[in-house]
């Protein structure tokens, strides 16, 4: 997965995602619930990215797993559609 779409993920996650553990601190593929993501905060967060990225998660990627880590934020929305700008 490219790294501008991950950086795009970051901004979005940084403003929604009320992380404990400081971004910069978060790998690509580190826990985000471990980070201390919570369910209220990944609704916030799918919101955020589905407004960012202009896309609607379907049902099927509405679990825990799509928003455990920036990897697998980044794999669900190449699954439905988002290119990488600088691709």
């Amino acid at each position: 997965m490219s790294a501008p779409l991950k950086v795009r993920i970051r901004t979005v996650l940084k403003s929604a995602g009320s992380l404990q553990a400081g971004l910069d601190a978060i790998r690509d593929d580190s826990d985000l619930h471990a980070a201390g993501l919570t369910s209220h905060a990944t609704v916030n967060l799918m919101l955020a990215l589905e407004e960012a990225f202009d896309v609607e998660f379907p049902d099927r990627l509405l679990r825990r797993k799509t928003f455990s880590s920036i990897d697998a934020i980044a794999e669900a929305l190449a699954e439905i559609g988002v290119r990488d700008e600088a691709a």
